[in-house]
């Protein structure tokens, strides 16, 4: 064999194996998905929306009185769109067991009609299987008129099995207007 046909035979090795490199790469993309949802069912990290739609129930007699956790509320808006979006006030004390409701405004000041969806966030993560929502209006998207402003619930508890050790979470909400991101795919 002369090394011209050589050469053309290690080229076409490399080339399958190119070939090859990439059909692993673009099957790994697709397979991310998957890995990454039961990574975080495993950790608790991630996608939190998923651990804070379930709806725990409230035993009645079950707050832990002599200890307070301290609720962080916190604001976010990507840096498309005009929108007013805050909490109604910054923080709050709360008793382990007692159900507790707090507020965000929303002011949609697009100047036209259009739909928004708060992302949940809570911190630390591993505070996030404790601490249930049972009413959110992070659960559904949300309707706007245009220069509608309004204020909106989120009612939650702390389970008494927090670490002890964690005294402050903070619950934080990504404002998107889904129109915008429509648009922009």
């Amino acid at each position: 064999m002369n090394e011209s046909q050589t050469l053309k035979r290690r080229n076409r090795a490399l080339t399958g194996k190119l070939w090859l490199f990439v059909a692993g790469s673009f099957a790994f993309g697709f397979a991310l998905v998957p890995l990454y949802r039961v990574l975080c069912q495993i950790t608790g990290f991630g996608d939190q929306k998923l651990l804070s739609v379930a709806v725990a129930p409230v035993r009645a007699g079950s707050v832990e009185a002599g200890r307070t956790v301290t609720v962080e509320f916190m604001a976010n808006l990507p840096t498309v769109g005009n929108w007013e979006f805050r909490p109604s006030q910054a923080t709050l004390q709360v008793h382990p067991g007692q159900l507790y409701e707090a507020s965000f405004i929303a002011h949609n000041l697009t100047g036209h009609d259009t739909v928004a969806q708060a992302v949940p966030n809570i911190a630390p993560g591993e505070a996030a299987s404790w601490f249930h929502k049972t009413q959110c209006f992070c659960f559904s998207p949300q309707s706007f008129k245009r220069g509608e402003q309004r204020v909106m619930p989120v009612r939650f508890f702390i389970d008494r099995a927090l670490p002890i050790y964690v005294d402050r979470v903070t619950l934080s909400y990504t404002f998107y207007d889904t129109a915008l991101h429509v648009a922009a795919r």
